[in-house]
This record gives C-alpha cells, structure tokens and sequence, in this order.
C-alpha cells in the first residue's frame, strides 16, 4: 500500500532522468498506438511492438488501419514499429496493452496478457518496470502477471522486476477524449516505482494522473467504470423493452424525463466492443470465486446481451404484419462497427442482428464503410458490400450512427428499400416520424 499518496497531481516532476529509458509498448491497437506515439514526442527511446506483421508493415507504411492516427502523425514519429521480439532487447520498461477478452463461457481470457510476459521475460534485466493498461479484475497484476514474469525469466518481482499498472481510457473515434486529455490513473507496488511510473506517463498525459493507493485499487477502478455505464445502459434498455410493450416511445419518455437536473441521460442501445460488453464478466468472475454471486452487475449483462436479437425479431414481426415472408427477404443492416465514427467491430452486437435475421432465411447485406472487409470476414465469417443498390431492400436497419449516414436524409435511406420498404432507426438518427421503429 502507499497510504497517502494516493492523489490527483496535475503539478510538475523532475522528469529528466527517466528520459534514459527505453520502453517497449507492446498492443498498437486502440490503446497501444496512441501511447507509443505520445511517449516517442515526450523524448523517450520508444519500440512499439505486436505480433500482427500486417499491423506493423501498414504503420511502418504510416497508415493506421483502425483511422485513429494520421499518416502525417505517423511519419513524425520517431518510435520503432517492430514485430521482432529482438528489437525490445535493451529495454528498461516494458508497458502491456493487449487485448483482454473473454471467453465463450463468460470468463476472462488471459491469454493475450500471458503471451506479452513470456514475450518480454527473455529481456528483463535487474531493474526493468513491467506495467500493465489491459482491463482486468483486481489482483491480475500482482498475482498472475507477477509469478508468470518470474517463472519466464528467473528473476525476482517486488527486487529485480518493479510491477506497475496504469489502466487505458482510450474512447476510439473520440477525439476529444484522446489520451492525452484525459485524467489517467497510475498505481505501483511500492512509492519509488510508483514515481517512475508517473514520471514516464506524466510528460504525455496533459489532463494530469491520479495516483492510486495501490494496484488493486487502480485494476478495481477501471473494471467499475466500463460496469457501472454497462449497468445505466442496461436500466434504459429495459425501459425500451417495456415501453414498447405499451406502445410508447422511449426516446420521448427519457427526453421528457431528462428535464429533472439529475436525471442520467442514457439511451438505449446496443452494448458491444471491447470494454463496456466484457470488462463486467471480468469483475463477476473474481466476485464468485470469492464466493459472492453478482445479481446486479449479471442482470444488467443479460439484458444487453439480447437487444441485438431483439431489434431483428422485431424487425421479422414487422416484416410479417406488411406480408412479407422473412425467408428469403432483403434486409440492408446499415453499420457493423460496435460504435459510430470508428473501424472496431470487436464484440459487435449488430452481429447479432445480422445471424438472428439470417435464422430466419433472410437475405442481409451489412454496409459499413469505416470497416476493413478483411477483418470482418475473417473475424464473423461474411463479407461487407462496397455500396447499397436503390430500391432493393425489403427492410432497412441503421445500426450505427456513423457521420456518414447521419449525413443522408431519410429519403435516401429510404431510397434504398422498395417503394414499401420498413425502415428501423435503433440509434435515434432520424426524427421519429421519419422511422418505422426505434428502441
């Protein structure tokens, strides 16, 4: 524990010292790109590295594939882009964002975490920081990434290898909370590593660190922050569930209830991607072995882990009260990505509209032009089209309100149906009264 250190600090640190070291970044996902770039400006000797040699050869090509960063961006930077391990040789801080997912039966997948420490274990030395950013449940640090880094490499955690963890609030298509300008948390086994920890992300993060009483606490703060917008997501979903029992709109009834000052402005929605859809499982999981059985956190999971499968059974309904027969119908489903303005379809639960409509013999063609068909094809096994044809569609879905579709007007959403065509709007991009149905 580090007591009363634990605080927000926006101040200034010698930080010269810490310029010597050298830190690998190992992830250059969503997460990892950004912050091997912002280390590279702040002056250190950075190597970002990942196993995926595509990912690498289009960075060193200085195009990102997920459209977070510019090329120009890219071409200024002085890190390295490698996928050999040899390259992080030398390195004297070692920082993880690897994905961590779950697995078909809900539990966490530690996998990708486990990889990265026997990736690095070969190039520990005496005095190397390994710090973790991936969402998992508390104790993941200490408990399994510390014996794993230990076992690989023959070195002693807590003396010869310092444990830091400092969890990614990387929100992707979100340009105005980049990580930069938001407040990140930093936490570490005792206080001198805890100051190195702070002086190496200290020179990058603008909106300044909060400084955690201990990992735990850090790792125990970020799984609730995905769970808690999991569980506000999942309340307004079930309004959604009722109300159109009750033939209202749930759009008109949270708009009139959002004029109490301290009413929560959630929407409802589909709840996927690689945070708000997983990071719950990963605190449930640790809950149980402790012997408590999460009833809330667990609801609220179910209820979002059916809206996609709802959305589409409502759709068959509509399609069946216009006489049309769902086998064999045309559905254009408009967006693939788990949120709008970005290229990540990881955990999408538009997947799920899609298989469900597909149970039904329907004919659906998914249009979404910020994904890499590549991805999708090997991720979900179908392929995206390149452009919708008019007046083609028995029904149209717009799934995911990306800028370019909230730039078409309902007519040329609706031009893409038959002249009867049903039109579903589950984002709300349209005015009510432009859409067949909306959550």
């Amino acid at each position: 524990m580090l007591g009363n250190d634990a605080h927000f600090h926006k101040g200034t640190r010698d930080v010269s010292l810490t310029k010597t070291e050298k830190i690998a970044v190992l992830g250059l996902g969503y997460v990892g790109l950004p912050l091997a770039l912002g280390l590279a400006r702040a002056g250190f000797d950075v190597v970002g590295f990942d196993t995926n040699t595509t990912l690498v050869a289009r960075l060193l090509d200085d195009r990102d594939p997920n459209g977070e960063v510019s090329s120009e961006t890219l071409a200024k930077s002085t890190a390295l882009f490698s996928h050999d391990v040899d390259d992080l040789a030398g390195c004297t801080a070692f920082i993880l964002g690897v994905p961590t997912p779950i697995t078909d039966a809900k539990e966490p997948d530690l996998g990708p975490v486990l990889g990265a420490c026997k990736t690095i274990a070969p190039y520990l030395t005496s005095g190397a920081l390994v710090v973790l950013e991936s969402t998992v449940y508390p104790g993941v640090t200490e408990e399994v990434c510390g014996p794993a880094l230990a076992e690989a490499s023959g070195l002693e955690v807590g003396k010869d290898i310092k444990l830091g963890y400092s969890p990614e609030r990387v929100n992707p298509g979100d340009a105005e909370h980049s990580l930069e300008h938001v407040v990140k948390v930093v936490a570490a086994q005792d206080a001198e590593t805890l100051d190195r920890v702070d002086a190496i992300y200290r020179p990058v993060i603008k909106a300044g660190l909060h400084r955690a009483s201990s990992i735990k606490t850090a790792e125990a703060a970020k799984v609730i922050e995905n769970t808690q917008r999991d569980l506000n997501i999942a309340l307004v979903n079930e309004f959604s569930l009722i109300f159109s029992r009750m033939g209202l709109d749930t759009l008109e009834v949270l708009e009139a209830a959002g004029t109490k000052w301290n009413f929560l402005k959630f929407t409802p929605g589909l709840v996927g991607g690689h945070c708000i859809g997983v990071d719950p499982y990963y605190l449930t999981y640790r809950a149980e072995q402790l012997g408590y059985r999460p009833e809330v956190i667990l609801a609220g999971r179910r209820i979002n882990d059916t809206m996609g499968r709802h959305v589409a059974q409502e759709l068959i309904k509509g399609l069946l009260a216009k006489g049309t027969n769902a086998s064999g119908a045309r559905v254009l489903v408009m967006g693939l990505a788990f949120k709008e303005n970005c290229a990540d379809t990881r955990n999408s639960r538009v997947v799920d509209i899609v298989e469900e409509l597909k149970s039904y013999s329907a004919d659906v063609d998914v249009w979404d032009p910020w994904v890499d068909p590549d991805v999708v094809e090997a991720e979900y096994g179908f392929s995206l089209i390149d452009q919708p044809q008019n007046a083609t569609y028995d029904a149209v879905v717009v799934a995911v309100a990306h800028r370019q579709f909230r730039e078409m007007d309902s007519m040329a959403i609706r031009a893409l149906g038959k002249p009867d065509a049903l039109l579903y709007d589950i984002k709300g991009v349209l005015p009510k009264s432009e859409s067949d149905w909306r959550l």
